[in-house]
């Protein structure tokens, strides 16, 4: 049922976000990821989890699982151990079938998409961003690669500090159609807007994180293919690893997807698509992702550990590097991760083969204390799968 209090204004708010995130097409128009026209492939349960056996220490003290999935205010969670569900639980707000929206978990999304579109000879990596929208011929974008995009090395000025009402990021959101329109200017849309990014430096320089980047490569992937984003994910990922339902994606004014972080799924849908990655980009026995990208996700070189500061903004030295929109704890394991604001997590664990994928409505966009948290229990569950607590 619409809850008439929830709007634009406040969806993001503690008071208001554990419903709006898994009522994002009442809030905001989306268009529609569909999962195609095959049948869709269910999870084996395997061995369920006894959440009294499982404790572990974070933050100064023991935490039980439940009591971490209270304290980072969960909506739903589900634990995938060698491909079968160990443990599933969902919130209030949420059910098997409802959609939560990722925020920037939705880049690992348009990562994929690149990597498939990569493999069919559409693009390369190495490719400026003006090979494929000539638009940007002489704006800030000229000169940049869509390797530079994928890890965040853009030479584009962009804030992203979401405590400030007044930085780039809460602009570009009244774009996108996330927030009322009060300050955005003469933009139209996303399209208009990012080819208005005024130059910071050299491209391909030191890591900096800025959503924008994305919704640029998602701009160069429906140019590339000549399709809209949303049909793009349906046609190669969603329709082809046997979702359960269908996702969407949310869409401004002028059709223009948020790419970064406007996609919607069902719990166990985003852990599907992390299964696919765990899996080398196999899913029912089909290689959907080239082997060779997946592979190149979690490759360390010199130039992106050096180019990833030891300490991120957000007040942890937990990650190696940040590669094709991974944040990659250990390249060798691999371990890696997609995190999205106020709490939107994907943890893929290859030594205890497990899968994380847990939704949120934390208080505030970024909490330090709560990403700690999603991380040492991510840890607990995978070692808990393995040794079958």
């Amino acid at each position: 049922m619409r809850n008439e209090n929830i709007t634009l204004a406040n969806w993001q708010e503690p008071e208001a976000n554990q419903w709006a995130f898994s009522h994002v097409r009442e809030l905001i128009p989306t268009e529609r990821i569909g999962r195609g026209e095959g049948l869709a492939v269910p999870f084996e349960r395997g061995e369920q989890l006894d959440l009294d056996c499982i404790g572990f220490d974070a933050l100064g003290r023991t935490f039980s699982v439940r009591e971490a999935l209270d304290a980072t205010h969960t909506d739903a969670v589900v634990v995938l151990h060698q491909g079968r569900i160990v443990f599933e639980e969902y919130g209030p707000e949420m059910s098997r079938s409802q959609t939560h929206i990722l925020m920037s978990v939705s880049k690992l999304v348009t990562s994929t998409l690149t990597g498939i579109l990569v493999g069919e000879g559409l693009l390369r990596a190495s490719d400026l961003v003006t090979d494929h929208i000539a638009a940007f011929v002489g704006t800030s974008l000229e000169g940049c690669t869509v390797q530079n995009l994928l890890d965040m090395r853009g030479g584009v000025r962009f804030s992203e500090d979401y405590a400030d009402l007044h930085a780039d990021v809460r602009i570009y959101e009244q774009v996108a159609g996330h927030r009322p329109r009060t300050d955005v200017g003469p933009h139209e849309n996303l399209y208009d807007y990012m080819l208005t990014l005024a130059p910071r430096g050299e491209h391909g320089g030191m890591f900096d994180y800025q959503s924008i980047l994305t919704d640029i490569l998602g701009w160069v992937l429906e140019s590339c293919a000549g399709m809209t984003f949303a049909q793009l994910v349906s046609d190669r990922i969603w329709s082809k690893i046997g979702a359960e339902y269908d996702a969407e994606v949310t869409v401004d004014v002028g059709g223009c997807a948020l790419a970064d972080g406007g996609i919607c799924t069902t719990a166990l849908d985003l852990a599907r698509f992390g299964l696919l990655h765990l899996r080398a980009g196999k899913a029912n026995g089909v290689q959907v992702v080239p082997i060779e990208w997946v592979r190149e996700c979690t490759t360390s070189s010199a130039d992106l550990v050096q180019a990833f500061p030891k300490v991120i903004s957000e007040g942890t030295n937990r990650f190696a590097m940040y590669h094709n929109c991974w944040w990659v704890v250990d390249p060798q394991a691999p371990l890696l991760a997609g995190l999205g604001i106020y709490g939107q997590f994907l943890h893929l664990d290859a030594v205890n083969d497990t899968v994380v994928a847990k939704f949120s409505s934390w208080p505030h966009a970024l909490e330090t204390e709560l990403g700690d948290l999603h991380f040492e229990l991510a840890n607990a569950l995978g070692k808990a799968a393995h040794n079958a607590c």
